[in-house]
């Protein structure tokens, strides 16, 4: 079986034979990364079975309720990354200031980026949930990360990947050199390869974005939102789909397969907020992967890859997929500044014009 299938330690293997000064330390992190995800992926599958449903009772740094498996998963994270000497700190989506390398163990020249269980409120009703990770090169390497090491932008990143846990445990991963799929054996307990090189399709046919919240989205969204559900009567001649799980890797992983946009940008709700998505814990890996398969990811005003990080815990507006959508949701952005009349299709800027009185 195994002479037929490469295996992730066999890719990074040979992805590391590609570079002969590379010392394996990058490699031995996403394979301890992979350990984590595995762990994770074991829970999971047990579903109530696992003792691990329901509420933590505490919030978490981002205001929202933990789960009790996200606590799990941010410990898993944590015990199979810490001890090999790799990292030289890790920041989690969980927590607060950087985790801080045990005295007894070794620091790396590499950080750790995770969120340990993206859509976790999913988890109860037997919906995808996953893991998300990136990994940045250590500004000082061999001694403690602070808060300011990790203010990169992700245009530094090294690695970026996520798993997904649903009918079957998928690891999608990058180094730079493309979008690598891997699906998990549970017999053999080992990563297999099974896509690689993954293009998001050029033309899209569906979008995701929190319809509940359309009465406080932005002009340039209202407008675009409208023009898809015209459907083969407006501006695109198609139908499209909307779609909307509630988890960025569930989406991320359809949009790489299938294609199509997300949104989830900033709104009237509150306008002072920059955005509702976590940019280190979240946006950034996730825009690496979509551009290494030839789509892009935005702020609505500009790359997301480019945003210096001004804070761990950052939130920012994110529009993802197809780069043509992409691109045409940026001009919306650049050309609409007035509210809408109404909606969905006969505003000033909907897709028809009422005509004056």
């Amino acid at each position: 079986m195994l002479a037929d299938h490469t295996t992730l330690v066999q890719f990074l293997i040979e992805e590391r034979r590609r570079h002969p000064s590379a010392s394996g330390d990058l490699n031995g992190l996403i394979l301890d990364v992979a350990l984590a995800c595995k762990a994770i992926a074991n829970r999971v599958a047990f579903g109530p079975l696992a003792g691990v449903h329901g509420s933590a009772d505490h919030t978490s740094v981002q205001g929202e309720v933990e789960q009790q498996l996200d606590v799990l998963a941010n410990e898993y994270f944590l015990r199979a990354t810490e001890w090999s000497g790799h990292v030289a700190g890790m920041t989690s989506k969980q927590m607060e200031q950087p985790y801080q390398v045990p005295a007894q163990y070794p620091r790396g020249k590499y950080l750790l980026v995770f969120d340990p269980l993206d859509g976790s409120s999913n988890f109860d009703v037997n919906v995808s949930v996953g893991s998300i990770f990136s990994i940045l090169r250590a500004p000082n390497p061999g001694t403690d990360a602070g808060p300011d090491d990790f203010l990169q932008p992700g245009t530094a990143q090294v690695c970026a990947g996520y798993a997904i846990y649903g009918p079957s445990t998928l690891l999608v991963l990058s180094l730079g050199t493309g979008v690598h799929a891997f699906t998990l054996d549970p017999a053999l307990g080992e990563f297999i390869l099974t896509r690689q090189n993954i293009q998001i399709p050029r033309t899209a046919a569906e979008f995701a974005i929190n319809a509940s919240n359309q009465r406080f989205w932005k002009p340039a969204v209202q407008r675009y939102v409208s023009e898809c559900l015209a459907g083969r009567s407006g501006p695109y001649g198609r139908d499209f789909q909307m779609r909307w799980v509630a988890s960025l890797v569930a989406e991320t992983h359809r949009i790489l397969v299938r294609g199509g946009v997300f949104l989830y940008t900033t709104d009237s709700r509150d306008p002072g907020k920059p955005g509702h998505l976590p940019l280190l814990h979240g946006a950034n890996p996730v825009a690496f992967l979509i551009e290494q398969a030839g789509g892009a990811a935005s702020t609505g005003r500009g790359r997301t890859l480019e945003v210096v990080p001004e804070d761990m815990h950052q939130r920012i507006s994110f529009i993802f997929g197809v780069r043509d959508e992409v691109q045409r949701i940026e001009e919306y952005h650049r050309e609409i500044n007035e509210v809408l009349d109404s909606w969905p299709l006969y505003g000033t800027r909907g897709l028809f014009r009422v005509p004056a009185s």
